[in-house]
């Protein structure tokens, strides 16, 4: 998508005050799409409930199967390697135990990374580096503050008018923003756990093991370091120098070393990067959907100059493909804005690389020029580079 964020340190500030205050006092938009008070303490309510919220409810009247067991919508192995891969730096995108496009995509990179074929298949040496992150697949959490409570929108208004009039544009219900929280979907939620169980505070799901190990957001503005924390992003991240996106691949790969085509390194002579295709080592890799027929990917080296949280949206319909709206609108933040969490801005005008508020959709959907990530990989990638870092695409 293509859009024009505040990126000054002074629209940061203000992002922050209208979340905050979207979380104290809550938004409406007519009686149908006011934003409800945090549910936390609600009791009796059941994961099921809420997925039917979401548009993830189990099909039909097929009975819940435990993971594990033959029949149940989990495939276990394929789900220990989303989260092992995600902790190597190379993610799946969701993580929900199925062998999708964006998991083929991770393994690839993965091997390519530690030297193996890249066959994108669960292969016996590839097995055995991802074990090397040595973490289960799933954790128990009991639920707490940071877990369920937030400033609600249900319904959420479809048509971007409607959103123009809220305050901040927050997640459907709990089972919504446990989901994120822990890189996944609320029916793989569903599926983990069975539509019975309960959410809330102090009631326990089984969740992806992606808890962070640390939250020192050193570097990170206060707004960007609250929305880390909330998403489960791990403050240790590999550092990277510049990204490659592929229009061919679906990819963007980050590499530590020298950009192709930029300034030798001290020591470093033509041959040593021409050795390396002119580029570096690659550390990290992520599914994104980049642009369309209509809007198609910039070809060309770009800069990713600032970075703004929580931003708000400016909708320009002459620059979206398949708007909603003739009218030009100004939407807020909030991880089901057009934009999600986070807007990485580059030196091409109206382009940025940013998050989602549909993460299941990042590999298959089409963009209106930019580039798509889910929200807790954007956030991973600001960890990973610094502002002013390349960005190559190519075809």
């Amino acid at each position: 998508m293509r859009i024009l964020p505040p990126v000054t340190a002074l629209a940061v500030v203000a992002l922050a005050a209208v979340a905050a205050n979207a979380q104290q006092s809550g938004a409406g938009a007519g009686n149908a799409s006011a934003a409800k008070p945090a549910e936390a303490a609600k009791p009796g309510a059941t994961i099921g409930a809420e997925a039917g919220a979401t548009g993830a409810a189990q099909g039909g009247d097929a009975a819940w199967v435990e993971p594990g067991t033959p029949g149940s919508e989990i495939d276990g192995q394929m789900f220990h390697a989303q989260v092992l891969m995600s902790a190597h730096g190379f993610s799946p995108g969701v993580i929900d135990g199925k062998e999708g496009g964006s998991f083929k995509l991770a393994l690839r990179s993965f091997q390519e990374a530690r030297g193996l074929e890249p066959s994108g298949k669960l292969d016996t040496p590839t097995r055995r580096s991802l074990l090397e992150a040595n973490r289960p697949s799933t954790i128990v959490v009991k639920l707490g503050p940071d877990d369920v409570n937030s400033n609600y929108v249900y319904p959420f208004p479809d048509k971007p008018e409607a959103q123009s009039e809220l305050k901040f544009l927050g997640y459907r219900n709990m089972l919504e923003k446990v989901a994120e929280r822990y890189h996944t979907t609320p029916a793989t939620i569903v599926a983990l756990n069975g539509p019975d169980k309960m959410i809330g505070t102090g009631h326990s799901l089984r969740v992806p093991n992606v808890a962070a190990t640390s939250s020192e957001y050193a570097g990170a503005s206060d707004q960007g370091a609250s929305v880390m924390r909330l998403l489960n992003v791990d403050a240790q991240q590999p550092q990277g120098d510049y990204v490659v996106v592929d229009k061919s691949e679906g990819v963007l790969k980050v590499y530590r070393g020298t950009a192709p085509g930029g300034a030798k390194q001290k020591g470093e002579n033509e041959a040593s990067q021409a050795a390396q295709g002119g580029a570096g080592q690659l550390v990290a890799a992520f599914p994104v959907t980049m642009g369309s027929t209509e809007y198609p990917l910039p070809i060309g080296r770009w800069k990713a100059t600032t970075y703004a949280f929580l931003p708000p949206f400016k909708y320009q319909p002459d620059l979206l493909a398949n708007a909603k709206s003739d009218k030009e609108l100004m939407l807020p933040p909030g991880p089901n804005g057009p934009v999600g969490v986070a807007w990485l801005d580059l030196t091409k005008e109206h382009y940025g690389i940013h998050g989602t508020n549909e993460p299941q959709t990042i590999g298959r959907a089409e963009s209106s020029g930019c580039i798509r990530m889910t929200n807790w990989d954007v956030l991973r990638l600001s960890r990973m580079l610094k502002p002013g870092f390349t960005a190559i695409f190519q075809a």
